[in-house]
This record gives structure tokens, C-alpha cells and sequence, in this order.
């Protein structure tokens, strides 16, 4: 019988994502999604029936420790990707990324420690990096609390961590720097600037457009959580692995290689409330994902190019583009 995988955020665009590769590599996989009275599944209702066969989705919320330990009851492996991940919110509403980022990854560790869960993947993020110190980043980088958001996810990656060193609890650490592709919420800049091209703006209002990114293709990213959550034990637990491309581009270099790929002359305008604070700008993030290759063999196999067509192509449907609000800032 295959291996039950529990995934918690799996409503979102990465869980969404992993739930798909994990049907495909044979598993059956236990989902939670965050309770609401719509009944909602998020993206999960996306998928293809014949992988929501190997689905059963239990609503539920990783901030409630009953709900946590129901849905690992059995699973040998837990991908933990529920969280608060919008940075502008988190200065607007700091508390409720404490209590769903570290209070939620704590109900994750205690019901794994309770359950004798085989492996715990652990989602941390680029962004606990803050603005690259040295390049590319390694895993010893510095950890930088330049946002609420940030501050919260080191909070848990440290919380993981002394669940390892304090309980032996078989934790692996996944930081993914900048996934992207279809079904991405529109506060993420790929998203954001796709989705008013495809709506027909030829003005696209950005925040900075200064800073760089590391993009990875989402199919990319799903494959580096399912190797670390494989790999053996001994090479991988209670280790951090980036999961990056090794390439940056600034978001104006980003702006001009959309408006190609999509055949397009667009304007951009800066917006101020999509301005992040000026100490907590992230100016430069780029991977080294050296120990993640050496470890578990994984690479990115889409090109930036490659991706930003897909994306656009996606996004560019109506159906798809319906469910995206172009004419305001998403938070």
C-alpha cells in the first residue's frame, strides 16, 4: 500500500502544487485545508479527478492542535506549508503571523513528537535571509527579521530546529526562494504584473523596482520538497537546504522580460502603498542550492523564460484571469 502523506496548506499555490506530485509518485496524501463556511478547498479544486481520488481533504486549522494531530494521525510524512505569507499584511496584523506561523508550527513539531511521525518537512522561506549580507546565499547566511513575516518564519525554522537537537524529531528544513507559476495569488509580483498585461494595462503600477529576486518555477519547487521529504535520513535531517535557481533578475529587468514574452510595450509606474518600508526592503536575494543538489540530486529544470511563458499563458486565460482583482492592490 502506498505511503499516507499528510500536507498542511495544501489549499495554497505550492501546496496545491505538491499535492499534485506527491498523486504522482504514487501517494496518498491527507490535505488540510483552513476552515471556512464556503466549504472552499482553494486550488486543491483545480486539480484533476483522478488525482483528487488519492486526496481526502480534511478542513481544519494548523493554529488548533486537535486539528493538527487528526490530520498527521497515521501519516508518515508531513509537509508543513500552512502560514501567513503576505509581507504587507504583516505590518498591518504582526500577532496573527506568531500565533499561525510559530504557534502553528509548534502544534506541527508536538504532534509529530506524540505520533512518532517518520519525517517532518518544515517550510521556511528566502526572505529569513533579509538583504544578501554575501552571494549567493548559503544556508549560514545570517537570519534577518527585516519584516514581521520574516521574524515569524525564523521563529519557526528555530523552533524546528530545537526539536531536532532537543527531541531527536526527525526535521528537514526546505527554503524556497521565490516560487512562481500558475495559480500564485496577485500579491506576488509575477502575478501582479502578468495579470494586469493580460487584463489589457498597458500602465503597470510596481513598488520597487530595485530589488532582485531568485525565481523558481513551482512544478521546480514541489520536486525539492518531495526530495528532502525522501531523501535519507542521515544525509537530510535536521538540516536547511535552499531550493533556487542561482540567478537573480531585478524586478525592472523582470517588468521588460514579461512585456517581451507577452508581446507587449507597458509603462510602469511606482505606487506607494505597494512600497515596503525602507529598512525592510529586501534589496538582493540568490540561491545557492549547492547542498540541496549534492544531497538529494535536485535541480531546477524550467528556465525563467520558460516559466514566465507558462505563467502567462495561464494567466492570460479568462477563466484563470476572472479570479485575480487587477484594478486594485492585493496585500
Amino acid at each position: 500500500m502506498s505511503e499516507l502523506i499528510a500536507v498542511t496548506g495544501a489549499e495554497g499555490f505550492i501546496g496545491s502544487h505538491l499535492v499534485e506530485e506527491l498523486v504522482a509518485q504514487g501517494h496518498r496524501v491527507r490535505a488540510m485545508v483552513l476552515y471556512n463556511s464556503f466549504g472552499s478547498w482553494g486550488w486543491l479544486e483545480r486539480l484533476d479527478d483522478d488525482v483528487l481520488a488519492n486526496v481526502e481533504v480534511v478542513l481544519g486549522d494548523v493554529r488548533d492542535p486537535g486539528s493538527v494531530t487528526e490530520l498527521m494521525r497515521g501519516a508518515e510524512v508531513v509537509y508543513h506549508l500552512a502560514a501567513l505569507i503576505a509581507i504587507p499584511f504583516s505590518y498591518v496584523a504582526p500577532r496573527t503571523y506568531v500565533e499561525t506561523n510559530i504557534g502553528g508550527t509548534l502544534n506541527v513539531l508536538e504532534a509529530a513528537r506524540a505520533l512518532g511521525t517518520r519525517r517532518v518537512v518544515q517550510t521556511s522561506t528566502s526572505e529569513v535571509y533579509g538583504t544578501a549580507r554575501v552571494v549567493p546565499i548559503p544556508e549560514t547566511h545570517p537570519l534577518q527579521g527585516q519584516s514581521p513575516y520574516s521574524a515569524s518564519k525564523i521563529g519557526a525554522d528555530k523552533l524546528a530546529e530545537s526539536y531536532f537537537l532537543s527531541f531527536g524529531l526527525p526535521v528537514v528544513t526546505l527554503r524556497p526562494f521565490n516560487a512562481y507559476g500558475p495559480r500564485q495569488s496577485a500579491r506576488a509580483v509575477i502575478p501582479t504584473i502578468i495579470s494586469q498585461i493580460a487584463a489589457g494595462n498597458s500602465v503597470i503600477k510596481l513598488g520597487s523596482l530595485d530589488p532582485t529576486r531568485d525565481f523558481t518555477f513551482v512544478t521546480d519547487t514541489a520536486r525539492a520538497f518531495v526530495a528532502v521529504g525522501t531523501a535519507d535520513a542521515a544525509l537530510v535531517e535536521g538540516r536547511t537546504f535552499n531550493a533556487g535557481s542561482g540567478r537573480d533578475i531585478s524586478i525592472g529587468d523582470l517588468v521588460r522580460l514579461i512585456g517581451s514574452i507577452m508581446g507587449e510595450e507597458i509603462e510602469v509606474v511606482s505606487d506607494a502603498p505597494r512600497q515596503r518600508p525602507t529598512g525592510s526592503e529586501v534589496m538582493r536575494l540568490l540561491a545557492d542550492s549547492t547542498a540541496m543538489h549534492e544531497t538529494t540530486g535536485w535541480s531546477p529544470t524550467v528556465t525563467l523564460d520558460q516559466g514566465l511563458a507558462l505563467t502567462s499563458e495561464w494567466l492570460s486565460d479568462p477563466a484563470n484571469l476572472a479570479g485575480y482583482k487587477t484594478a486594485i492592490y492585493n496585500v
